[in-house]
């Protein structure tokens, strides 16, 4: 391709300005972005960083971070997304342009409460403290001379003229609670669970969430519509026909304090909503853990929720010994939750539940959670072992395996988010 005289002159400068604007593979984020880029280049940048903030959080509580395992995976993360990995690099202007872009999407998607700033933080903080310990000495000092060290408070500041724009918000809110893992809403295994099986099912195979909903609906034999949007269409998900859901319903409410006529008039039309046969005729996706645990607390009353995030430490210690998890077991889990590694808890939980010292996948949906059990249990696939220098076994978390095997983009989830509102109104009644 030729140029003329002064394309060629505004081509160097533009080079010229790149170099400018990011002299360092490393950065402090002092300044936001400033430059226009489209949608689909926003969507992209915050979900790909999203992957490798989730990597980093997996990787810091699986290997000592200054390991060389630990260096070696998430070099290999960074360079596999297409972020800075190399303190030199002539030709990385549009990773560290990623970098800079997909930090601050992140930011505001993650500074609406204290919870998501305090996760977000961290795996930034680790994910920095990585990528500066990789410089060589006279980068570092080049990169300190470089960096302004004054502080700024909470971007949160940016929220509301951001959420004005009506194309930004819905993404930036969905962000912090998004699954990039498969869609549950297919379902393959449709027709193949029976009703009689799902009490010892839930016993083996149910995330706790889910074993805790399954036990109140037995023993209340009802629950509030929290509760019945996240176990139905956890079933749903795990096979249950539309048939099988309303008889399922039908008998427990019957139970308790519900006559069949109440049922058949209320109820029973919002199982069938959630099935894609009235209304709008959606296929409504089962919640995944993000969902679970970031929107809609449990009141007084409410068993849905994650029981890692909203109960009490001591509540979930007794939950865990009447499942006759040991007491080691228990503390790893308890010092998890008390990190706020949720999902990692619950990956623990797994591993104590299934006698298995590393479960070969990162947990991200409570489906995700009963079919890696059924393959387990039915000898689908053979537990992973890794022994570090010492003999001792430890931890290996393949992270991208859900991530991989994802078949559901943000916007489609974005999508399903949206919809899930509409069928909230059909479970309104207690």
């Amino acid at each position: 391709m030729e140029f003329s005289s002064r394309a060629r002159q505004r081509h160097a400068r533009l080079a010229g300005d790149r170099r400018e604007q990011y002299p360092h593979s490393l950065q402090f984020y002092l300044e936001p972005p400033t430059e226009s880029i489209s949608l689909v280049e926003f969507e992209s940048f915050a979900i790909d960083r999203l992957r490798l903030l989730k990597v980093i959080e997996n990787l810091g509580v699986s290997y000592v971070r200054s390991s060389d395992v630990y260096k070696v995976k998430l070099e290999t993360e960074l360079r596999k997304l297409k972020f800075p990995y190399r303190a030199l690099a002539e030709d990385d202007y549009e990773a560290r342009r990623k970098d800079h872009i997909s930090h601050f999407i992140l930011r505001l998607a993650y500074c609406q409460s204290e919870d998501l700033r305090r996760w977000f933080l961290q795996q930034e903080m680790d994910l920095f403290r990585y990528r500066f310990n990789e410089l060589t000495e006279s980068l570092m000092q080049k990169f300190l001379e470089h960096v302004n060290l004054s502080f700024e408070a909470l971007t949160a500041r940016s929220l509301p003229s951001i959420q004005s724009d009506e194309r930004l918000k819905p993404l930036l809110n969905h962000l912090s609670h998004s699954y990039v893992g498969p869609d549950y809403s297919i379902q393959k295994n449709t027709g193949k669970i029976s009703l009689e099986q799902i009490d010892a099912l839930s016993v083996k195979s149910f995330p706790l969430c889910m074993r805790q909903l399954h036990r109140a609906l037995r023993d209340s034999h009802h629950l509030r519509h929290g509760g019945r949007m996240q176990y139905g269409l956890f079933l749903k998900g795990i096979g249950l026909t539309l048939e099988q859901a309303l008889e399922f319903w039908k008998k427990e409410f019957i139970r308790g304090k519900v006559d069949a006529d109440k049922f058949d008039k209320g109820y029973a039309y919002s199982i069938r909503h959630s099935y894609g046969k009235e209304g709008k005729r959606t296929d409504y996706t089962p919640y995944s853990c993000m969902k679970i645990i970031m929107s809609n607390p449990p009141s007084q009353g409410d068993y849905h929720g994650c029981p890692f995030r909203h109960s009490d430490p001591e509540l979930l210690k007794q939950k865990l010994q009447s499942y006759k998890i040991p007491p080691s077991g228990i503390a790893q889990v308890l010092e998890l939750v008390k990190g706020m590694h949720y999902q990692l808890a619950c990956q623990k939980y797994f591993e104590l539940t299934h006698d298995v010292d590393d479960i070969g996948f990162s947990l991200n949906h409570p489906n995700q959670y009963f079919t890696e059990s059924q393959k387990l249990l039915s000898g689908g696939r053979e537990p992973k072992k890794e022994f570090n220098n010492s003999g001792n076994f430890q931890q290996k978390n393949n992270s991208q395996e859900s991530i991989n095997s994802s078949s559901t983009s943000t916007s489609s989830s974005a999508k399903a988010d949206t919809e899930l509102e509409g069928l909230e109104a059909y479970f309104t009644e207690d």
